[in-house]
This record gives C-alpha cells, sequence and structure tokens, in this order.
C-alpha cells in the first residue's frame, strides 16, 4: 500500500475519522498537525471535519553524528523526552546531550514565531485534540506530542497517521485515548518509503495552509 502525496494520506485519514464524527464522538475539535510533514496531512483532516487546524511544533534531538536518527524529542518548554533504550545503545546520557537540546529548543521557539505569528497557541482544555503527523519511525516525536498535550487535559486525544510500525502504534496506544493508523506494516524502516511522493514541505508551505485555515 502506497500513498500518492501527503494530502492523498490525509483524504483516507479524514473519512476514517468522519466515521467516528458521525456518532458524534468528535465535538469541539481542534486538529493540530506536526510540522513540517504532518500539516499537509492535517489539513486535509481538517477540511474533512470542518475543524480548525494549528500546529504543535516539536523538534527531534537526533543522535550525534546522525541527526535524522531520534533519539528523544522536545514540545514547548518540556523536559526533553528521550528513549533510554537508544541512549544505552550509544552509550549517551542526557547530560551529554544538553547542547543538543537547547539548540532545538531555540529552533522550535523560532518556528512557533515563524508559524503563528502574533497568534496565541489554541485552548486545548476540554476539547477533542487530534494530532497529525505524516508517519511514524520511532514514535519520539509523537510522544513528546501527546505527553505535552495530555497536561492540559483535553477531552479526547487522538493520534492519526497514515503508517507506522506495528510496535510503535503499540506504545502510542498506551499514550492516547485512540490511535487512527491506516496501515502498520510489520517491516517498516523509513516513512517515506510508503509514499510515492515524499518531498519535502517548507516552512512557506506550512505558513501558506496555515493562512488559509485563519482566514476561512
Amino acid at each position: 500500500m502506497l500513498f500518492h502525496d501527503r494530502r492523498q494520506a490525509g483524504q483516507e485519514l479524514g473519512v476514517r475519522l468522519l466515521e467516528w464524527a458521525a456518532d458524534g464522538d468528535l465535538n469541539d475539535t481542534i486538529v493540530l498537525g506536526l510540522p513540517r510533514g504532518g500539516v499537509p496531512v492535517a489539513a486535509e483532516i481538517a477540511r474533512a471535519l470542518h475543524a480548525p487546524l494549528d500546529v504543535l511544533v516539536v523538534r527531534k534531538i537526533g543522535a550525534p553524528g546522525r541527526p535524522e536518527a531520534g533519539i528523544g524529542a522536545i514540545a514547548d518548554d518540556d523536559p526533553p523526552l528521550f528513549d533510554h533504550e537508544a541512549l544505552a545503545i550509544l552509550d549517551l546520557t542526557e547530560e551529554q546531550l544538553t547542547a543538543d537540546v537547547a539548540r532545538e529548543r531555540a529552533e522550535l521557539h523560532r518556528r512557533e514565531r515563524l508559524y503563528r505569528g502574533h497568534r496565541p497557541a489554541p485552548r486545548v482544555a476540554g476539547r477533542t485534540v487530534i494530532v497529525v503527523d505524516d508517519g511514524l519511525a520511532t514514535g519520539v516525536t509523537a510522544g513528546a506530542a501527546v505527553r505535552h498535550l495530555r497536561r492540559q487535559d483535553p477531552a479526547r486525544l487522538i493520534l492519526a497517521i497514515p503508517v507506522c510500525g506495528v510496535h510503535t502504534a503499540s506504545d502510542m496506544r498506551q499514550e492516547t485515548h485512540d490511535l487512527v493508523c491506516l496501515h502498520q506494516p510489520r517491516r517498516f524502516r523509513a516513512v517515506g518509503e510508503w509514499y510515492e511522493n515524499f518531498d519535502q514541505v517548507d516552512d512557506d508551505e506550512v505558513i501558506e495552509i496555515l493562512r488559509e485555515f485563519v482566514a476561512a
């Protein structure tokens, strides 16, 4: 199963979530995309549900010399969430990554200002919150996102993703009220393998998508 692109993946997720909406389970809903790749997916879900869209900026902490390999993540000013199994394998401590965390937190706040401008962060308490990414590998960034949101007392916290490894999906079900995942391959190496078109999403595209929803 391949998705053509993030837009198609979001449309398919939107159809799945509309089945729940028919039962009245998605009242007072907000959709939060994880930039950058999760935002085009989230936009299609927000359109399907006629729900507001915003972003939750989360930054991955990469392994030294391998920034693409996520061993931790941060959201807002929360303490970092680390994959302690990965730290043990790499013989690393959290203290050794202090500078990396500080650098990524500065970039996180820069992107928040860039994407949201002067708009405040959306209200989460008491609402149904749908967190969206374009796929999960280790799940560490999504884990930081849902941990951050749980502290704000949403009525229901749903993680919606097009594709995710079986073991990661099992772990994330423990962190959310509901997990909606369209495809859970047993052999999972990288999110991009499950898309025909997985071009990088840039800041301008994120800003344009958000502007469309703010103006609506």
